[in-house]
């Protein structure tokens, strides 16, 4: 992860590129890229390498590197060049290759100096003037596709289940908290001066225009998006907040974290996951403030009345955002170990983070995606209670020990499903509901607790039950192909086309 301070002009990045700070000479692009425009500068200027290195007092050799990508120049050897080739710094700094021929160049540059191209051996062309274009387009296009077929390959069920099980395992060992994610929130608050207290959506509104960017609700934004950023028009749509203040300021939060956090194209879906989890913790800390927050908490805490509910109303959040918040800040600052699900109605499990201690079901890989919990757990039980409003406290005895937990119902348009958080027993003294008397046994994953049906119930219909399953197809398919799983690069595309602003007339 990657924090900056933003500028007003912002901080942008995109495909390839080292992210270059707006107007800062002082940053350079991708050493590939610098090296083409040189070059180019240099041949359209019409100088030799031997008459350009000799001029700024530097050996052929050494400007071949930088002009190669090989080596990176000081800024010093960069104005001399620039000097010497009659350009400019900021024209030697720009991101876009020169021309087509050197951004082909480039791709079959890094396509050759990748770790799965050095595994097969092969050996490597020569990049110069003598290749053809047409030998260029060639490569670069074979390249492209076997990394698409890669990807496809890599891009199943099983991976996705990998790449959750290895980021919950970061997340433990961090106990779910990032110093550097936090930093990156604190700073975009005194860039606007936050005063303090629940962060309105006119704060949000400063936030974006501090980075340069403006948001704009609209209607009919790609469905396969939840929102989409406009790079070139420094755009953030949104949907219309019909779901309520607080869905709209997250999402505008989390499409500005890719910028902060300097967040490139996920290269695969495990960079990809990696980043819905860091914008997600971004917008929280946004939303809710590392040092109110644990002030609110700690002082819960002396009141032994910590309740999750309560820190949703005070800082106007969802109550989802203040259970993942809770469970960032929990460890961290209060010393309570905690776990946290989010669930179906039919048990199978969404999310779901601990480091206290629970065992989770989980497959033979130790990925809980898609695992069915106990109906004896708190996060099934809420289902059961005549007031889905409210919130459902209970204990829960497992093999891995007793453990406390509060749950609501969350109503979605895809059903409904459970927010759980839980701490083990010994913590439970610091919580509102600890006194409740709902208690249950859970002896799974012995058969006989929750999955086996009753004996009675065998005997009556064994045999004679012949259900048509319901196949979720997702857990056949390989993952959603694309840079951005799921998303209709057409459709986003087609919805930029209609909004994007008018061209000025050229005079």
């Amino acid at each position: 992860m990657t924090s900056t301070v933003p500028t007003p002009a912002g901080r942008l990045t995109t495909p390839d590129e080292t992210p270059v700070s707006a107007g800062d000479s002082r940053a350079t692009p991708d050493p590939l890229t610098l090296g083409r425009r040189l070059r180019h500068a240099r041949q359209q200027a019409q100088r030799t390498l031997t008459d350009v290195a000799d001029s700024v007092g530097m050996s052929p050799s050494a400007l071949s590197l930088i002009e190669t990508g090989k080596r990176e120049p000081r800024l010093s050897v960069l104005t001399a060049l620039a000097h010497a080739l009659g350009t400019s710094v900021p024209d030697l700094l720009a991101t876009a290759p020169p021309t087509r021929r050197a951004a082909l160049e480039i791709k079959l540059e890094r396509a050759q100096r990748s770790e799965a191209y050095e595994l097969l051996g092969l050996p490597k062309v020569k990049i110069g003037p003598r290749l053809p274009q047409e030998a260029l387009e060639a490569l670069v296009g074979m390249h492209e596709a076997m990394a698409a077929a890669q990807a496809d390959q890599a891009a199943t069920p099983e991976h996705a289940r990998r790449a959750n099980l290895a980021l919950r395992e970061r997340m433990r060992a961090a106990d779910n908290y990032f110093g550097d994610i936090e930093q990156a929130a604190a700073d975009m608050l005194r860039s606007i001066n936050h005063a303090g207290g629940p962060i309105s959506r006119a704060s949000v509104d400063r936030l974006a225009a501090q980075m340069g960017f403006t948001l704009v609700h609209t209607s009919d934004l790609p469905s396969s998006t939840r929102t989409v950023t406009d790079l070139q028009n420094q755009r953030i749509y949104l949907p219309q907040p019909e779901a309520g203040q607080h869905d709209s300021r997250s999402l505008a939060l989390q499409a500005l974290a890719h910028l902060v956090l300097g967040h490139r194209v996920p290269a695969d879906y495990a960079e990809f996951l990696s980043q819905r989890v860091e914008i997600n913790y971004f917008a929280a800390a946004l939303l809710m403030p590392e040092k109110e927050t644990v002030q609110y908490l700690r002082t819960a805490m002396q009141d032994k009345d910590i309740a999750i509910e309560d820190l949703r109303d005070f800082f106007a959040v969802s109550y989802e955002t203040a259970a993942h918040r809770f469970t960032n800040l929990a460890t961290k600052h209060l010393g309570l170990p905690v776990h946290f699900m989010r669930i179906a109605q039919n048990g199978v499990i969404f999310k779901a983070y601990e480091n206290d201690g629970i065992q989770f079901p989980s497959d033979p890989s130790g990925a809980i995606e898609g695992q069915r919990v106990c109906r004896s757990w708190t996060a099934r039980r809420v289902f059961e209670q005549p007031d889905l409003s409210q919130a459902f406290k209970a204990y829960t005895d497992t093999r891995s020990g007793t453990y406390w937990c509060t749950a609501v119902v969350d109503r979605t348009a895809e059903g409904l499903f459970s927010v759980n958080v839980g701490v083990p027993y010994q913590h439970v003294k610091w919580f509102r509901g600890r006194e409740t008397q709902h208690r249950s046994v859970s002896r799974c994953p012995d058969p006989a607790c929750c999955t086996q049906p009753p004996a009675q119930l065998s005997e009556r219909w064994d045999g004679q039950a012949w259900p048509s399953a319901r196949v979720h197809s997702h857990l056949l398919a390989a993952m959603p192909p694309g840079v951005f799983p799921g998303v209709d690069d057409t459709e986003v595309y087609r919805f930029l086309e209609r909004h994007a602003p008018a061209a000025p007339p050229i005079d």
